[in-house]
């Protein structure tokens, strides 16, 4: 268990380090703006009730704005995101 524990802790800290979005139960801000899947405003939810709706979704939680006045996270395939993000710093070079 402790390993599991020390590979989580290490993919946190190369995320941190790699400025990649928060995703799931890295998101620790007690409230946030939900945004569903197909672009839906879902409100102000406590962060569990988010995380469990991405989970009832088979989708992911991710941070999109860390804004402490207003963080919204977007309900969405984070490898999906992340493969267009990449896709699209590629294009811009």
């Amino acid at each position: 268990m402790s390993t599991f524990l020390n590979i989580y802790m290490e993919v946190l800290a190369i995320a941190k380090q790699n400025n990649e979005v928060l995703v799931n139960e890295q998101i620790t801000i007690p409230e946030v703006m939900v945004i569903g899947p197909n672009g839906e405003k879902m409100g102000i939810k406590k962060i569990e009730d988010a995380q469990t709706l991405a989970k009832f979704a088979c989708l992911d939680l991710v941070l999109l704005n860390n804004d402490p006045k207003n963080p919204v996270c977007k309900i969405i395939d984070y490898n999906k995101y992340r493969y267009e993000k990449q896709k699209q710093i590629k294009e811009s070079k």
